[in-house]
């Protein structure tokens, strides 16, 4: 974060309490909302805005939360990619309900995700792999992500073994790396407000329609 950045997000801290609620028409969507606070998020300085939790759970009913970053969004969903034998990839495909949740704390404001999970594109999965740095890149083939290292070394050799490897070229994209669309049914967004009376404003979809109220703080 450059310095402009730092100041620009210490002048903003706690504007959100001031911010009002944007007036909603029948025909808003929460994507268009979303894009609304996600550029409002990037404007005040914040640090990697498309930092979100992703909660999965498995098929004994154990839940399990971790951060990554959103890459793409529109009205279909939200998508990031990983490792398809990572535990997170395992526990979607046993069980496709998820949940995100998006903490911008400067702003005073969240947005809470409900829905379901399916794969993108192998061609969209390989396109974006290929825009990535070629570090990242060979990353990927090295890392047998959640696996247990064997030894402390193990890592380090197999990014060794695949710079080598893929040293010249370009660096296929593999099979087991790839994106995951959420598809919502259910999102909130929560605004922060004095005396702990916040606004939360919620869309639930009906078929193809989009229904909005807000519910009690």
């Amino acid at each position: 974060m450059t310095l402009f950045e730092k100041l620009r997000c210490l002048f903003t801290f706690g504007q959100g309490v001031a911010l009002p609620l944007p007036e909603l028409s029948s025909d808003t969507t929460p994507a268009q909302l979303f894009e609304l606070w996600f550029d409002d998020a990037k404007k005040a300085g914040i640090l990697l805005p498309e930092a979100m939790s992703v909660s999965s759970c498995n098929s004994d009913g154990q839940p399990s939360s971790r951060m990554v970053l959103l890459k793409d969004y529109d009205n279909d969903g939200f998508v990031f990619f990983t490792n398809y034998t990572s535990r997170k990839s395992q526990e979607l495909s046993e069980n496709n309900k998820v949940a995100l949740l998006f903490h911008w704390n400067v702003l005073q404001r969240q947005i809470r995700i409900e829905g379901t999970v399916e794969k993108v594109s192998v061609q969209e999965s390989a396109d974006y792999f290929h825009s990535r740095d070629r570090g990242s890149q060979v990353g990927a083939w090295a890392s047998k992500q959640s696996q247990k290292l064997k030894y402390d070394n193990e890592l380090k050799e197999q990014m060794s073994h695949y710079q080598e490897k893929y040293s010249e070229g370009e660096v296929p994209h593999p099979e087991f790396w790839g994106g995951w669309r959420i598809k919502p049914h259910a999102i909130e967004f929560w605004q922060g407000r004095a005396n702990r009376l916040h606004d939360r404003l919620c869309f639930e979809k009906d078929g193809n329609k989009w229904l909005n109220y807000k519910l009690n703080p």
